[in-house]
This record gives C-alpha cells, sequence and structure tokens, in this order.
C-alpha cells in the first residue's frame, strides 16, 4: 500500500528526470543489495521499537511543533538521518518520511483507499499508469503497479509487484509493511522499440523499494505516516553536486504530492459513503476482507 507509496507510490521517480540518455546501464551489485538488506532490516528494528513500551508510536509526536503544524492541515516532510540520499557500495538510499492529519474521517475511510490497488491508476495520476490486484488476503496483499515519468531525455516505465502485509496494534492504531517483490524497468515505453529488461538490469532508476506506513485514529480524524525507502544506483561523480540537491528537493515535493493526494482520496470516498450509507465496517473487516466492498461500488457506480 503504500507507497502506497501512492501510499505505496516512490518519491524516487523523479529521479529519472536527472538521468542523461547516454547514462550507462548498470546491474545491482551483491555488496549493493547486501547494504540495501541491512538498512530495511535497521527501519524494521526501528518500527517495532515504536511498538515497545515508552515508544512513540507516531513520527509527529516526537516534536510538539511538528504534530501542530499536521494536526493544522499542513503535511510535513523529511529526509531521514543527517545524509540523503545515503551512500551506500555502488547505490544510494534514499530515505524519506512524510506526515499527514486527514481530519473528520475514520480509519475504516483511509483503508478503504489504502486497499483498492485496483483504483491507484486513478487516484495517484499521472505517475501511476496502471495497477491491478494480484491477491488479497487476511493480513497481506499482493498488487502491482506501472510507473511512467517522461522526461527531456527519457520515457521510461517501471514495472512492478508488491506485497503488503497489515499489522493492527489497537483499535486506533496500525500499521503496513511494503516491499516491491519484483521491479523491471521498460525501455524506451510506448514505442515500437519498447522493451522489458531483466530484473537488476538498465538504468538503475529504481532497484528497490520498502516502505512502512502508520495509521493512528484521534483528534477528530486519522493521521497518516509514510516511510518510503529505495534503492537506486549511484549518481556519477561529475553529476553528483548538481544532481543530490535537485533529488532532494524533488523527493520531498513528490511524496508531499502523493500524500496529498491520499488524503483528497479519502475525504471523496468518505463525503460518498456518508451520503450513501451513513455507515462502516469495523477495522478487523477492512484489515482481513481488504477493501470494503460498498466502497468499491460507491467508486464504480460514481462514474
Amino acid at each position: 500500500m503504500k507507497r502506497m507509496t501512492a501510499i505505496i507510490r516512490t518519491p524516487l521517480i523523479p529521479l529519472i528526470t536527472l538521468l542523461p540518455a547516454t547514462i550507462n546501464a548498470a546491474s545491482l551489485e551483491p555488496t549493493t543489495l547486501k547494504a540495501w538488506e541491512a538498512y530495511v532490516e535497521s527501519a524494521k528494528i526501528g518500527m517495532e521499537q515504536r511498538l515497545s513500551p515508552g515508544g512513540v508510536f507516531l513520527w509527529v509526536d516526537e516534536e510538539p511543533e511538528r504534530l501542530a503544524r499536521v494536526r493544522a492541515g499542513e503535511i510535513v516532510v523529511s529526509p531521514v538521518g543527517p545524509q540523503n540520499p545515503k551512500k551506500v557500495p555502488s547505490g544510494l538510499i534514499h530515505d524519506w518520511v512524510g506526515s499527514a492529519f486527514i481530519a473528520g474521517v475514520t480509519l475504516q475511510d483511509v483503508l478503504r483507499v489504502a486497499r483498492d490497488y485496483g483504483q491507484y491508476k486513478e487516484l495517484y495520476p499521472p505517475t501511476v499508469v496502471d495497477s491491478r490486484v494480484i491477491d488479497t488476503g487476511e493480513t497481506k496483499d499482493r498488487f502491482s503497479m506501472l510507473f511512467l515519468h517522461k522526461s527531456t531525455f527519457l520515457k521510461t516505465a517501471l514495472d512492478a509487484d508488491y506485497e503488503t502485509s497489515y499489522a493492527r496494534v489497537d483499535d486506533r492504531r496500525l500499521y503496513s509493511v511494503s516491499r516491491a517483490t519484483r521491479i523491471q524497468e521498460i525501455d524506451e515505453y510506448g514505442s515500437r522499440a519498447q522493451r522489458i529488461l531483466p530484473e537488476d538490469e538498465g538504468r538503475g532508476i529504481i532497484w528497490r523499494l520498502f516502505s512502512i506506513t502508520r495509521y493512528a485514529e484521534r483528534d477528530g480524524g486519522v493521521y497518516l505516516e509514510l516511510e518510503a525507502i529505495g534503492l537506486s544506483r549511484d549518481i556519477p561523480a561529475s553529476l553528483r553536486f548538481l544532481v543530490e540537491p535537485i533529488v532532494r528537493r524533488v523527493s520531498r515535493a513528490s511524496l508531499s504530492t502523493s500524500l496529498r493526494q491520499t488524503e483528497d482520496a479519502v475525504r471523496s470516498r468518505a463525503e460518498l459513503a456518508n451520503r450513501s450509507t451513513g455507515s462502516g465496517k469495523s477495522i478487523d473487516a477492512i484489515v482481513h476482507g481488504g477493501a470494503a466492498p460498498e466502497a468499491l461500488h460507491l467508486v464504480h457506480s460514481s462514474r
């Protein structure tokens, strides 16, 4: 879901616009993958620590000023750690966290959007050009998305499969962990020369994606937080001083846009549901059964 994310949407797609068309192809190195796996494991441990006694579940609760800004309706986005992107052997790890508060909605409202993977292409244009459900289970979903970004130099797409697992903390809090299980670059997308490349080959725009999304219902609405982590090839040394600041600026803006699009979708769906039924399912019903049927019906009947 995330990131959605959509919530799975990644803020790293704009990196495509910064790579010259003549940049050499790259392959994911074992040392790069090892560094990535270690980083993801540390992110998982960090999430577990938020659940321990004395831990702070939401990132916004770590600073009163940050909480006040988000509570007032601002979307706050920040790099995780002092260095971003983080250099690893033959690669870069991009780690960003963003938070939004959606007033007047419930966890049920947010989860209906989060688990409606087939509609991501409608909710997160223009980056997500296609999306479909592969399988939904009690606490684990699988889906696919096609990302597209045009630039002066490139028209490249990324075709990826995702797996998202949900865990309920209590009646008003839950979190999900998402990871891309397959990412393949489609070179010259949309042209006669279009071809899908083997996994871990191509320009190395994005090799891996991982995200953690936290949901908390309180204060008359829902706090939605997304930490989006991605692995890309390294930026050539000759371009690094110029490109890295742009990557950071565009990444921040893209994650903020994703959260705003999610907020808009949740509000729209919630208004439709309230006008139609005035009732909803429990958190368990949505977490264990995918998107609520009445929500899907409302989306399709409104077209």
